[in-house]
């Protein structure tokens, strides 16, 4: 009898793996979702500040946001992209970090780079699992909600 055979066959197989990666934790989950996240804005918020001159340029010529003066929009994402993916690193204040960076991706895709929707879709999806779900157990979010529970 074979090795697959003795124990129930593709089929059985299939579903002892589905029941192991069910198993696997959000909170396992969360870290490197976090992580990712932070990386892609934190690259972007370096960069602006690598070359403050080429960033304030792109505000003003190809970035073009409504309402809000190119100097001070180049400060605002600059200051986003720096601050948020610090704080989804320790899992602090996730949510809001996440929202803010929601509302930038969207404002990204809606007023700047409308083609480049696969690539904010999947910012998109990563940061409203972190909305929807929080950054899991590893995180300064959860201590904080173990250390003050009628707070939190």
């Amino acid at each position: 009898m074979s090795a697959l055979a003795s124990h129930g066959g593709p089929t059985a197989l299939a579903r002892r793996a589905l029941r192991a990666l069910d198993a696997v934790p959000y909170a396992l989950l969360a870290i490197p979702l976090r992580l990712a996240v932070a990386v892609i804005f934190w690259n972007s918020g370096t960069t602006k500040l690598a070359n403050w001159d080429a960033t304030l340029d792109l505000f003003e010529n190809e970035y073009k946001l409504p309402l809000i003066p190119p100097d001070i929009a180049a400060y605002i994402g600059a200051s986003v992209e720096l601050s948020t993916p610090v704080l989804l690193v320790l899992g602090f204040l996730t949510r809001p970090a996440a929202a803010v960076l929601f509302g930038m991706t969207l404002v990204i895709e809606i007023f700047v780079y409308p083609q480049a929707w696969p690539t904010h879709i999947q910012w998109a999806a990563m940061i409203l699992v972190l909305l929807c779900r929080g950054p899991g157990a590893f995180s300064l979010d959860a201590l904080v909600r173990r250390r003050f529970p009628d707070r939190a």
